[in-house]
Protein backbone atom coordinates (compact mmCIF):
# COMPACT_ATOMS: atom_id res chain seq x y z
CA UNK A 1 0.00 0.00 0.00
CA UNK A 2 1.49 3.38 -0.98
CA UNK A 3 2.24 5.84 1.82
CA UNK A 4 0.09 8.84 2.66
CA UNK A 5 1.82 11.93 1.31
CA UNK A 6 1.49 14.60 4.00
CA UNK A 7 0.81 17.68 1.88
CA UNK A 8 2.00 20.85 3.58
CA UNK A 9 0.30 23.01 0.98
CA UNK A 10 -3.10 21.57 1.89
CA UNK A 11 -2.55 21.93 5.65
CA UNK A 12 -1.04 25.41 5.38
CA UNK A 13 -4.07 26.52 3.34
CA UNK A 14 -6.35 25.33 6.15
CA UNK A 15 -4.25 27.19 8.75
CA UNK A 16 -4.26 30.30 6.56
CA UNK A 17 -8.05 30.22 6.25
CA UNK A 18 -8.34 29.93 10.03
CA UNK A 19 -5.92 32.87 10.44
CA UNK A 20 -7.88 35.00 7.96
CA UNK A 21 -11.01 34.50 10.06
CA UNK A 22 -9.19 35.52 13.23
CA UNK A 23 -7.70 38.57 11.52
CA UNK A 24 -11.17 39.55 10.24
CA UNK A 25 -12.49 39.38 13.81
CA UNK A 26 -9.65 41.63 14.96
CA UNK A 27 -10.34 44.10 12.14
CA UNK A 28 -13.98 44.30 13.26
CA UNK A 29 -12.68 45.46 16.64
CA UNK A 30 -10.53 48.10 14.95
CA UNK A 31 -7.28 46.15 15.38
CA UNK A 32 -4.98 45.52 12.41
CA UNK A 33 -2.40 42.87 13.30
CA UNK A 34 1.12 44.03 12.49
CA UNK A 35 4.24 41.98 11.82
CA UNK A 36 7.71 43.55 11.66
CA UNK A 37 10.34 41.58 9.76
CA UNK A 38 13.97 42.68 10.03
CA UNK A 39 16.53 41.44 7.51
CA UNK A 40 20.24 42.15 7.95
CA UNK A 41 22.43 41.58 4.90
CA UNK A 42 21.75 40.35 1.40
CA UNK A 43 21.59 36.56 1.69
CA UNK A 44 19.53 35.50 -1.36
CA UNK A 45 17.63 32.72 0.44
CA UNK A 46 16.71 35.08 3.29
CA UNK A 47 15.61 37.78 0.86
CA UNK A 48 13.38 35.30 -0.94
CA UNK A 49 11.92 34.03 2.33
CA UNK A 50 11.18 37.56 3.57
CA UNK A 51 9.46 38.40 0.29
CA UNK A 52 7.24 35.33 0.67
CA UNK A 53 6.35 36.41 4.21
CA UNK A 54 5.36 39.83 2.88
CA UNK A 55 2.98 38.17 0.42
CA UNK A 56 1.59 35.95 3.19
CA UNK A 57 0.81 39.05 5.26
CA UNK A 58 -1.05 40.64 2.36
CA UNK A 59 -3.17 37.52 1.81
CA UNK A 60 -4.34 37.19 5.41
CA UNK A 61 -4.74 40.90 6.16
CA UNK A 62 -1.70 41.44 8.40
CA UNK A 63 0.11 44.76 8.06
CA UNK A 64 3.80 44.36 7.29
CA UNK A 65 6.50 46.55 8.81
CA UNK A 66 9.74 45.60 7.10
CA UNK A 67 13.26 46.86 7.76
CA UNK A 68 16.16 45.81 5.56
CA UNK A 69 19.59 46.66 6.89
CA UNK A 70 23.07 46.37 5.32
CA UNK A 71 25.36 43.51 6.30
CA UNK A 72 27.66 45.87 8.25
CA UNK A 73 24.86 47.01 10.58
CA UNK A 74 26.21 47.22 14.13
CA UNK A 75 24.74 45.42 17.12
CA UNK A 76 23.69 48.76 18.60
CA UNK A 77 21.90 49.79 15.40
CA UNK A 78 19.99 46.50 15.30
CA UNK A 79 19.17 46.82 19.01
CA UNK A 80 17.67 50.25 18.33
CA UNK A 81 15.45 48.89 15.52
CA UNK A 82 14.14 46.10 17.76
CA UNK A 83 13.55 48.52 20.65
CA UNK A 84 11.51 50.78 18.37
CA UNK A 85 9.34 47.88 17.23
CA UNK A 86 8.93 46.68 20.83
CA UNK A 87 7.51 50.11 21.69
CA UNK A 88 5.29 50.42 18.60
CA UNK A 89 1.69 49.55 19.49
CA UNK A 90 0.87 48.89 15.81
CA UNK A 91 3.45 46.06 15.74
CA UNK A 92 2.25 42.88 17.43
CA UNK A 93 4.94 40.49 16.18
CA UNK A 94 8.67 40.86 15.48
CA UNK A 95 10.87 38.51 13.51
CA UNK A 96 14.57 39.04 12.83
CA UNK A 97 15.42 36.79 9.90
CA UNK A 98 18.19 34.29 10.54
CA UNK A 99 21.00 33.65 9.75
CA UNK A 100 22.61 36.92 10.86
CA UNK A 101 26.02 38.23 9.81
CA UNK A 102 28.62 36.67 12.11
CA UNK A 103 29.49 39.87 13.99
CA UNK A 104 25.96 40.01 15.47
CA UNK A 105 25.12 38.21 18.72
CA UNK A 106 22.25 35.81 18.04
CA UNK A 107 21.39 35.32 21.71
CA UNK A 108 21.29 39.07 22.33
CA UNK A 109 19.03 39.66 19.32
CA UNK A 110 16.61 36.91 20.36
CA UNK A 111 16.48 38.15 23.96
CA UNK A 112 15.95 41.79 22.87
CA UNK A 113 12.54 41.01 21.34
CA UNK A 114 9.63 41.43 23.76
CA UNK A 115 8.41 37.87 24.56
CA UNK A 116 4.79 38.72 23.70
CA UNK A 117 5.97 39.89 20.26
CA UNK A 118 8.34 36.95 19.71
CA UNK A 119 6.27 35.22 17.03
CA UNK A 120 9.24 33.01 16.11
CA UNK A 121 9.00 31.39 19.55
CA UNK A 122 12.76 31.61 20.21
CA UNK A 123 12.87 33.95 23.21
CA UNK A 124 14.13 32.22 26.41
CA UNK A 125 10.82 33.03 28.10
CA UNK A 126 8.77 31.35 25.37
CA UNK A 127 11.08 28.33 25.30
CA UNK A 128 10.80 28.16 29.10
CA UNK A 129 7.01 28.31 28.91
CA UNK A 130 7.10 25.43 26.42
CA UNK A 131 9.31 23.47 28.81
CA UNK A 132 6.85 24.07 31.66
CA UNK A 133 3.77 23.31 29.52
CA UNK A 134 2.47 26.87 29.74
CA UNK A 135 0.86 28.92 26.93
CA UNK A 136 3.28 30.95 24.80
CA UNK A 137 4.44 31.47 21.25
CA UNK A 138 5.76 28.22 19.78
CA UNK A 139 8.58 27.86 17.26
CA UNK A 140 6.91 27.90 13.85
CA UNK A 141 8.48 24.87 12.17
CA UNK A 142 7.91 22.25 14.89
CA UNK A 143 4.51 23.78 15.68
CA UNK A 144 3.68 23.35 12.00
CA UNK A 145 4.74 19.70 12.15
CA UNK A 146 2.31 19.12 15.01
CA UNK A 147 -0.49 20.73 13.00
CA UNK A 148 0.30 18.48 10.02
CA UNK A 149 0.23 15.33 12.13
CA UNK A 150 -3.08 16.39 13.66
CA UNK A 151 -4.58 17.28 10.27
CA UNK A 152 -3.84 13.77 8.98
CA UNK A 153 -5.13 12.11 12.15
CA UNK A 154 -1.79 10.54 13.03
CA UNK A 155 -1.91 9.21 16.59
CA UNK A 156 0.93 10.47 18.79
CA UNK A 157 0.10 9.18 22.27
CA UNK A 158 2.42 6.38 23.31
CA UNK A 159 4.44 6.46 20.08
CA UNK A 160 8.23 6.48 19.95
CA UNK A 161 9.39 9.65 18.21
CA UNK A 162 13.02 9.97 17.10
CA UNK A 163 14.33 13.41 16.17
CA UNK A 164 17.57 13.68 14.22
CA UNK A 165 18.92 17.13 15.09
CA UNK A 166 19.07 19.11 18.33
CA UNK A 167 18.92 22.74 17.17
CA UNK A 168 16.99 25.39 19.06
CA UNK A 169 15.15 26.17 15.82
CA UNK A 170 13.65 22.70 15.36
CA UNK A 171 15.07 19.71 17.22
CA UNK A 172 14.76 20.78 20.86
CA UNK A 173 11.31 22.44 20.66
CA UNK A 174 10.08 19.56 18.47
CA UNK A 175 11.01 17.11 21.21
CA UNK A 176 9.18 19.13 23.85
CA UNK A 177 6.05 19.43 21.71
CA UNK A 178 5.99 15.70 21.08
CA UNK A 179 6.48 15.03 24.79
CA UNK A 180 3.46 17.25 25.43
CA UNK A 181 1.50 14.90 23.19
CA UNK A 182 2.59 11.84 25.20
CA UNK A 183 5.24 10.54 22.83
CA UNK A 184 8.37 8.84 24.08
CA UNK A 185 11.10 11.00 22.55
CA UNK A 186 14.68 10.23 21.56
CA UNK A 187 16.85 13.08 20.28
CA UNK A 188 19.82 12.14 18.09
CA UNK A 189 22.81 14.18 16.96
CA UNK A 190 26.28 13.92 15.44
CA UNK A 191 27.60 11.93 18.43
CA UNK A 192 24.79 9.36 18.51
CA UNK A 193 26.18 5.83 18.29
CA UNK A 194 24.67 3.66 15.53
CA UNK A 195 22.26 6.36 14.39
CA UNK A 196 20.55 4.14 11.83
CA UNK A 197 19.65 1.54 14.47
CA UNK A 198 18.19 4.21 16.77
CA UNK A 199 16.13 5.65 13.93
CA UNK A 200 14.79 2.22 13.00
CA UNK A 201 13.12 2.12 16.41
CA UNK A 202 10.95 5.14 15.57
CA UNK A 203 7.23 5.14 15.00
CA UNK A 204 7.65 8.80 14.03
CA UNK A 205 10.98 9.93 12.59
CA UNK A 206 11.73 13.66 12.25
CA UNK A 207 14.82 14.57 10.20
CA UNK A 208 16.19 18.07 10.84
CA UNK A 209 19.92 17.94 10.21
CA UNK A 210 20.56 19.89 7.01
CA UNK A 211 22.32 17.07 5.13
CA UNK A 212 20.87 16.20 1.70
CA UNK A 213 19.27 12.74 1.52
CA UNK A 214 21.17 11.47 4.57
CA UNK A 215 18.24 9.39 5.84
CA UNK A 216 18.03 6.31 3.64
CA UNK A 217 16.01 3.11 3.80
CA UNK A 218 18.32 1.61 6.43
CA UNK A 219 17.17 4.30 8.91
CA UNK A 220 13.45 3.58 8.63
CA UNK A 221 11.33 0.70 9.85
CA UNK A 222 8.30 -0.57 7.96
CA UNK A 223 5.20 1.53 8.64
CA UNK A 224 6.94 4.55 10.19
CA UNK A 225 5.79 8.15 9.76
CA UNK A 226 8.66 10.24 8.36
CA UNK A 227 8.77 14.04 8.65
CA UNK A 228 11.48 15.70 6.56
CA UNK A 229 12.31 19.20 7.81
CA UNK A 230 15.39 19.58 5.60
CA UNK A 231 15.59 22.13 2.81
CA UNK A 232 18.84 21.66 0.87
CA UNK A 233 19.58 23.38 -2.41
CA UNK A 234 21.64 21.14 -4.68
CA UNK A 235 22.67 21.16 -8.34
CA UNK A 236 19.72 18.86 -9.06
CA UNK A 237 17.23 21.06 -7.22
CA UNK A 238 15.80 21.27 -3.72
CA UNK A 239 15.94 18.08 -1.66
CA UNK A 240 15.29 17.15 1.94
CA UNK A 241 17.31 15.32 4.57
CA UNK A 242 15.46 12.13 3.59
CA UNK A 243 16.06 10.13 0.43
CA UNK A 244 12.37 10.24 -0.48
CA UNK A 245 12.44 7.66 -3.29
CA UNK A 246 14.25 5.09 -1.16
CA UNK A 247 12.28 5.69 2.03
CA UNK A 248 8.71 6.35 0.86
CA UNK A 249 7.83 2.71 0.00
CA UNK A 250 8.54 1.73 3.62
CA UNK A 251 6.43 4.44 5.27
CA UNK A 252 2.82 4.73 6.31
CA UNK A 253 3.10 8.50 5.81
CA UNK A 254 5.84 10.89 4.67
CA UNK A 255 6.35 14.57 3.87
CA UNK A 256 7.81 15.57 0.49
CA UNK A 257 10.40 18.27 -0.18
CA UNK A 258 9.40 20.72 -1.44
CA UNK A 259 5.74 21.01 -0.45
CA UNK A 260 5.89 19.41 2.96
CA UNK A 261 7.02 21.18 6.13
CA UNK A 262 8.18 24.34 4.33
CA UNK A 263 4.76 25.95 3.73
CA UNK A 264 3.78 25.21 7.33
CA UNK A 265 6.54 27.37 8.82
CA UNK A 266 5.17 30.47 7.14
CA UNK A 267 1.56 29.56 7.89
CA UNK A 268 2.32 29.17 11.59
CA UNK A 269 4.12 32.52 11.61
CA UNK A 270 0.91 34.17 10.44
CA UNK A 271 -1.06 32.21 13.04
CA UNK A 272 1.37 33.24 15.79
CA UNK A 273 1.05 36.88 14.71
CA UNK A 274 -2.73 36.65 15.05
CA UNK A 275 -2.19 35.11 18.52
CA UNK A 276 0.07 38.00 19.48
CA UNK A 277 -2.42 40.61 18.28
CA UNK A 278 -5.23 38.94 20.23
CA UNK A 279 -3.12 38.83 23.41
CA UNK A 280 -2.06 42.48 23.13
CA UNK A 281 -5.54 43.87 22.45
CA UNK A 282 -7.75 42.02 24.94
Amino acid sequence: MPPTIIDGKVVSAAVELETKRRVAALLERGVTPGLAVVLVGDDPASQSYVSMKERDCERVGIRGFDTRLPADTTQEELDAVIAAYNADLQVHGILVQQPFPRHLDVERVVADIAPIKDVDGFHPENLGRLMRGLPGHRACTPWGVIRMLDHYGIELRGKHAVIVGRSLLVGKPMGLMLLERDCTVTTCHSRTVDLAAVCRGADILVAAIGRPKMIGAEYVREGAVVIDVGINRTDSGMVGDVDFDAVAPMCSAITPVPGGVGPMTRAMLMSNTADAAEQQTV
